[in-house]
């Protein structure tokens, strides 16, 4: 597999993510019988919160692995972090989507999420760094 072969692999992954966070918005919506913004639904709130915690992360995460792809990174680093940051963004998901409060999944999702984004963004500079020298 190259580099970017795996990076593409996330991608689909990181998609079929996103399809399933937006359907259970769709199915909060519907079991809450509120189909405009949140109606103060503590349940929906929080579906439409994981979502949004997604679509703030998942796009520069992806844009860094198919960069990564495109140098020709070393297939393991790209595996490294599009694994890490997609347990991370699943971990917090159902930890967020189970609960308003402070939960393990929530904690551990975003800390391994926030470490795969700074890891993902030192190794594209890095990688663009040396090619430059």
């Amino acid at each position: 597999m190259t580099a970017m072969a795996a990076a593409t692999l996330y991608v689909g992954l990181f998609a079929l993510l996103m399809l399933v966070l937006k359907a259970n918005v769709g199915r909060v919506r519907v079991k809450e019988k509120v189909m405009f913004g949140d109606g103060g639904n503590e349940a929906l709130q929080r579906a439409i919160r994981v979502q949004g915690n997604a679509v703030e992360d998942v796009p520069v995460v992806l844009i860094g692995l198919v960069a990564l792809g495109a140098m020709a990174a070393p297939v393991w680093v790209v595996h490294a972090l599009g694994a890490a940051f997609l347990v991370g963004r699943i971990l917090h998901a159902v930890g967020l989507g189970g609960s308003a409060g402070s939960s393990m999944g929530r904690m551990v999702g975003t800390l391994l999420s926030a470490i795969a984004l700074l890891l993902t963004a030192g190794v594209c500079v890095g990688m663009a760094v040396a090619q430059v020298i």
